[in-house]
């Protein structure tokens, strides 16, 4: 095609690269959700109530057994999972974080391996929410009572500052 030569708007129609749904071939792939909440399990936390001589002894971190049982888990397409060292909450380990792209971050505390389950469903929740929020109804209890902090969105809308 030469300069000038461009097709104009209107064709732009017959030169689509991807078919209308209708269009599709029957066994057409179709692309995973884009993960909207990422859950970043700290990898270097030690168990709180494991005294130090115990933890030393110990070769793999609480934090490394936490991401490992969060990944034995069916994920939601809309939820990814990372492991992360220390995310500075050493106080309150084991700690975890749930960042949604365009909504709230929320990091926790005093978590564990067999409470994997839940921290999925809080991630779960956020990455289904309207509004960017974890609804408090319906999280679950370690989510409830193990949040440090709650850090809101870099694009907070004015009418909720």
């Amino acid at each position: 095609m030469e300069r000038g030569d461009s097709p104009d708007t209107n064709d732009m129609d017959a030169q689509r690269l991807i078919p209308a749904p209708d269009e599709a071939a029957p066994f057409a792939a179709v692309a995973p959700a884009t993960p909207t909440v990422t859950l970043f399990v700290c990898t270097t936390c030690r168990a709180a109530d494991v005294p130090p001589a115990d933890a030393a002894e110990s070769l793999t971190p609480d934090g490394i057994a936490l991401l490992d049982a969060v990944r034995a888990l069916a994920l939601p397409e809309t939820v990814a999972a990372t492991g992360v060292r220390c995310l500075g909450n050493c106080k309150r380990s084991l700690s975890a974080a749930l960042v949604r792209r365009d909504g709230w971050t929320y990091v926790f505390g005093g978590l564990s391996a067999a409470g994997a389950a839940d921290i999925v469903e809080g991630a779960r929740l956020l990455a289904e929410s309207t509004d960017g929020l974890m609804p408090w109804r319906g999280r679950p209890e370690i989510l409830k009572r193990g949040m440090v902090a709650r850090i809101p969105p870099l694009s907070l809308p004015e009418d909720i500052r």
